[in-house]
């Protein structure tokens, strides 16, 4: 999507808000003991309060209100009533709504109680991966400027980047044109960033899986076992200076 106007963009604030806070709330409550249908029902609860509707479900028939997904669950994880939450484990929360016809996508990664040195190093550098991704990000940069930037902050960590799961462009659909906003340098990609676009942009840090596969229910990205992946997400308007982050909570 590319805004045009102002009445737009504040359109679009208001969802980012929406998402933002329904992800604060669900981070709130998360503890040990849960499973993730119940952290999901928090967040479904919450969204309705605020009139809003779950993007996945909408546009997907997803089998949830949001995603949640844990250790080496990449993304798109089913909640479940089976699947309980224990300390140690990172948990990630990805939100997506729509209100009044805007989509705005968020996420983050959670340690649940006490967790090891390296996962919270995992979280670090993602969430760093992100701020940095989107600070290269304006208007006639080439893409491959969060490409480079994401890999940097991976490198520097000594993780990987999941190069199969992208950002992508997001507004009236949950997923937009540009599709594929990827968090690695691809030198065949000359596609240049331009004002008004509205993207989400979600790098997916590892401990040394470069690809998720999909799991047997269709939905679960996954790498192997052993390996954990942390992931952080903004929607942003692309912008001649620095984006304006509409899924920061004010």
């Amino acid at each position: 999507m590319i805004v045009t106007d102002e009445t737009e963009i504040s359109a679009m604030r208001k969802v980012g808000q929406v998402v933002a806070r329904t992800l604060a709330e669900m981070q709130a409550q998360l503890r040990p003991g849960m499973t993730t249908a119940d952290l999901d029902a928090i967040g479904a609860a919450w969204l309705a309060k605020q009139g809003a509707r779950s993007a996945p479900i909408l546009f997907y028939n997803f089998p949830g209100s949001t995603c949640i997904s844990i250790n080496n669950e990449a993304a798109h994880g089913i909640p479940s009533r089976q699947r309980v939450i224990r300390a140690g484990d990172l948990v990630n929360i990805d939100v997506s709504a729509e209100l009044d016809g805007y989509v705005c996508d968020t996420g983050a990664t959670f340690g649940v109680a006490e967790i090891a040195d390296k996962q919270q190093k995992l979280c670090t550098y993602a969430q760093l991966a992100l701020q940095r991704g989107v600070a290269a990000i304006s208007a006639g940069k080439p893409m491959n400027a969060l490409g480079l930037a994401v890999e940097s902050v991976a490198r520097a960590g000594g993780f990987t980047v999941l190069r199969n799961l992208t950002g992508h462009g997001v507004g009236r659909h949950l997923h937009d044109d540009p599709s594929a906003v990827q968090n690695f340098v691809n030198r065949r990609d000359k596609r240049k960033f331009a004002a008004g676009m509205v993207l989400a942009i979600e790098p997916f840090l590892s401990t040394g899986a470069l690809e998720s596969k999909t799991a047997s229910d269709g939905w679960t990205e996954l790498v192997p076992p052993k390996l954990l992946v942390a992931q952080f997400e903004h929607t942003i308007i692309v912008t001649d200076k620095q984006p304006i982050i509409l899924t920061a909570l004010d």
